[in-house]
């Protein structure tokens, strides 16, 4: 009888410390979380301080984007609140319409022939059988990102300007010289000619990186059990880098509307505004130049807008394929 008493009385109090368990159980991880990873912590304090610093509190400068805004009489706070007019200024500018177009355009033009370009290059470093080979090879690929776009594109001018090497030879062999530098034509391939030329060595890091994970036992068993090495790329490699592709691919298409600004600036002159306003130039000659910068910071709250739902909506479609993509929910 005592021994079922027992039972019933601490049957009795389960409830109640059922109760007030969850509570001190959240309170106790969070000190034993805290316990574990304060040198992380202090580690990530001063990169917290500085994106909130340089980020978070500038971002409430859009604000102006909805304001007449005048720096010199009014500033933030005394600007009068205009609503949308600047927005409604900004889509009705053809301006505005004929950057968006070209970015978007030479954005889709460079995730077809830029992007599967570091994949391909990582590809080819990995089979390379000679470590010093292959160490002189990256050397060479990486070092061009390091130049400024100043200097790639007087390369490119030396190269295939008017009076550029290529126009030189076509002259030497009887031929019309030619001159992509100011051909708004073929300007696209000239912009994605050099970016590939200047990022695909360096964005190949990723990617060989992601290539020394994949185990190499299970190229061993497809060799053993007959696959070539195509084959092998195929049912080994290529899923291996699919996470990595993936995100990265996610993470290009939430900066769609980024395509640069100092390339384009500096060719601006040479194919005329047309074929080369972008975005980031817009802006710049719009809302900078003109002193306009509430019309500026529009576009600039538009474009951080559509890159928004680019990612949410690749994100998703990356669940919907199996991958992690940028986030998935725990």
């Amino acid at each position: 009888m005592s021994a079922d008493a027992d039972t019933r009385s601490v049957t009795e109090v389960r409830p109640g410390a059922t109760q007030a368990g969850p509570a001190v159980a959240r309170r106790g991880a969070f000190r034993d979380r805290l316990r574990r990873d304060w040198p992380l912590l202090v580690m990530a304090t001063p990169m917290l301080v500085l994106v909130t610093g340089f980020w978070w509190i500038p971002a409430l400068g859009n604000v102006i984007a909805f304001q007449d805004y005048n720096p010199f009489s009014g500033g933030i706070l005394g600007s009068p609140i205009i609503g949308f007019t600047n927005f409604a200024q900004l889509f009705g500018d053809p301006q505005f319409i004929r950057a968006v177009v070209n970015t978007l355009g030479i954005t889709a033009f460079q995730l077809v022939f830029y992007f599967p370009v570091p994949i391909a290059l990582a590809l080819l470093l990995n089979s390379v059988v000679s470590g010093r080979l292959r160490a002189l090879i990256q050397g060479i690929v990486y070092l061009p990102h390091f130049f400024s776009w100043v200097l790639v594109v007087a390369i490119f001018q030396q190269m295939f300007g008017g009076a550029g090497l290529l126009a030189q030879i076509l002259r030497d062999h009887g031929h019309a010289g030619v001159d992509w530098m100011t051909n708004s034509d073929t300007f696209i391939l000239l912009v994605t000619a050099e970016t590939v030329w200047k990022d695909a060595g360096w964005g190949t890091i990723v990617f060989l990186a992601a290539l020394s994970t994949i185990d190499p036992n299970l190229y061993e068993a497809a060799a053993v059990d007959g696959a070539r090495r195509w084959r092998r790329m195929w049912h080994i490699t290529l899923p291996g880098l699919r996470p990595v592709i993936v995100l990265l691919l996610i993470l290009r298409l939430g900066d769609a509307l980024n395509v640069g600004f100092e390339q384009f600036m500096l060719q601006r002159s040479a194919v005329g505004s047309k074929a080369s306003e972008v975005f980031d130039t817009f802006v710049y000659w719009s809302g900078l130049r003109t002193g306009d910068l509430g019309y500026g910071a529009a576009a600039g709250l538009f474009k951080g807008l559509v890159g928004l739902v680019l990612i949410l909506a690749a994100n998703r479609v990356a669940h919907a394929l199996g991958e992690r993509g940028v986030y998935s929910r725990s």
